[in-house]
């Protein structure tokens, strides 16, 4: 059912007459719950329930109960519940029906209100053990992030609306095996699996939640934690459902999350997914993400490419385009002369680079190469290093006088 008011009512959200109209349509239909696309206070939703006489729900419970559902690891479980409680809190007061019970009367408890306070205290207590435990969550994985940075591997986080196809790709690209269902936030718990792109830079793959219009804030808050993996990412990987009606519209809701969350700056890369569910005539990405951006409001200089994760038509484009947009550790093209016996260094080169061209003169071997900047300064680094520690065990020698190019 829908309705247009000027302004909504303060006792039920809606007018008198729809109230009634719900009332009677849940008597003559049996419906148990009600469910409002729009966010109740506690004496809307107290007073919607004893005029309609069923159970009513909004928006964020739903949300809440279907995170419920799908949370699977012990962190998830517990940002669900920290915003489960966050939501209950100020709705006990609705409960003083069924605290009734207890009695009343000179020295004795008052109709509930004992048993009220009671339970805000417990829930507070209940809230503070959940944030600190997730505050050590948060420290993990910003000590994990620590490490991760000690090697140069830059991170990308996948980001969406929820059921874009964001697991279906993460799979594809790292053949994680994460769960993948078309159900609503299949996903909770951050996955985090390494990728090798064509010039041979790996980087991090995070597969994280996804987003809905008119997220609650009492969830953003609850998985801070989670999508602290989008604001260190270096570079996000924004997933569009192209086969949507509504694809312009969850772009523009992804975007604002984005901007919520402070991840607004960080660079992005959009993914025109589900391509072959679109008509015959619709296949030329270009002409979909134009069509796209301008009913999003304006995203149209924004690099996209168009795939199917499904079918893995348009990978290869999608990589190259990662290569391209990654804005940490460029590709550099640089020429190294090394000794034939230095194995580890052209392991390197061979390995996290591509080997152009390679000579061999004497006893050292020539090459040139295509590699990210990192492993640039890194060998150089071995090379100081060699050098300087040949000079340490020369300059102890008897003779103590030789001369080291």
């Amino acid at each position: 059912m829908f309705q247009s008011r000027p302004a909504p009512d303060a006792a039920t959200l809606i007018g008198q007459g729809k109230v009634e109209e719900i009332a009677a349509t849940v008597k003559s239909s049996g419906a148990d719950v009600v469910i409002f696309d729009h966010d109740l206070s506690p004496t809307q939703q107290r007073n919607l329930e004893k005029a309609i006489d069923a159970k009513v729900i909004d928006r964020t419970q739903l949300i809440l109960d279907i995170f419920a559902s799908r949370a699977r690891t012990r962190e998830g479980r517990l940002q669900v519940e920290l915003a489960q409680l966050n939501y209950l809190l100020p709705r006990l007061s609705g409960r003083g029906v069924e605290m009734s019970r207890l009695g009343g009367g000179i020295g004795t408890r008052g109709p509930g209100e004992t048993q009220l306070e009671t339970d805000r205290r417990r829930i507070a207590r209940r809230i503070k053990k959940i944030a600190d435990a997730l505050e050590g969550v948060r420290a993990g994985r910003a000590l994990h992030r620590q490490r991760r940075s000690a090697v140069p591997l830059a991170t990308l986080a996948l980001a969406g609306y929820t059921n874009a196809g964001k697991s279906t790709l993460f799979n594809r690209l790292t053949q994680a095996g994460v769960a993948v269902d078309a159900r609503m936030f299949a996903t909770l718990d951050p996955t985090v699996r390494p990728l090798t792109l064509p010039s041979r830079r790996r980087v991090l793959v995070s597969d994280t939640v996804g987003f809905i219009r008119n997220l609650p804030t009492t969830l953003v808050k609850a998985f801070r934690a989670t999508l602290e993996e989008v604001t260190e990412a270096a570079l996000v990987l924004h997933v569009v459902d192209a086969s949507s009606p509504s694809a312009a519209e969850h772009t523009a809701h992804v975007l604002k999350v984005l901007a919520e969350i402070g991840a607004a700056q960080i660079p992005q890369l959009l993914i025109m997914n589900k391509m072959d569910r679109l008509p015959a005539g619709e296949t030329n990405g270009e002409t979909v993400w134009r069509r796209l951006a301008g009913e999003a409001g304006g995203h149209a200089n924004t690099r996209a490419v168009a795939i199917s994760a499904l079918t893995g038509a348009g990978i290869d484009k999608l990589l190259a385009a990662i290569d391209q947009a990654l804005p940490l550790d460029p590709i550099v093209r640089a020429t190294f002369r090394l000794s034939a016996g230095d194995g580890a260094s052209l392991a390197l080169l061979h390995e996290f680079g591509q080997v152009l061209e390679t000579r061999y003169e004497g006893e050292y071997c020539e090459l040139e190469a295509e590699i990210p900047e990192s492993l640039q300064r890194r060998l150089e680094g071995r090379k100081r290093e060699s050098t300087t520690t040949v000079e340490k065990i020369v300059g102890n020698t008897a003779e103590g006088i030789i001369k080291v190019s």
